[in-house]
């Protein structure tokens, strides 16, 4: 067994979330729990995965989707608690790691490809 520092067991003690393996340009649905007063209940946010980061227990990834015409993204930590599921809805075809040029496209050309 390999030592890889501190960071190495800071992941293994405190990551125990098993995520879908999924890639930027794929289109995922994060269930998102939301606190109302008392209620807590499950809300779904879909779009496109622009970005991942990966950093250990500071590990991110950023959704970006069009709500009522304007650009939405949100930034998701990969180990927090208020992710209860994701699901990847469709795999895209991507040539690159970060998808920010997509802020600057609307309509037809902000469409990805389907990965067959």
């Amino acid at each position: 067994m390999h030592d890889d520092g501190i960071a190495g067991i800071e992941v293994r003690k405190r990551a125990t979330r098993k995520l879908p393996d999924f890639n930027p340009g794929d289109t995922i649905i994060v269930q998102v729990k939301v606190v109302e007063g008392d209620r807590e209940r499950v809300q779904a946010y879909e779009g496109v995965v622009i970005a991942k980061k990966n950093r250990g227990l500071n590990s991110s990834f950023t959704v970006r989707k069009i709500s009522h015409g304007e650009g939405v993204e949100r930034v998701f930590q990969t180990f927090s608690p208020s992710i209860s599921e994701v699901s990847v809805k469709r795999r895209g075809s991507v040539r690159r790691a970060k998808l920010y040029y997509l802020r600057d496209l609307s309509g037809k050309a902000a469409r990805i490809d389907e990965k067959i």
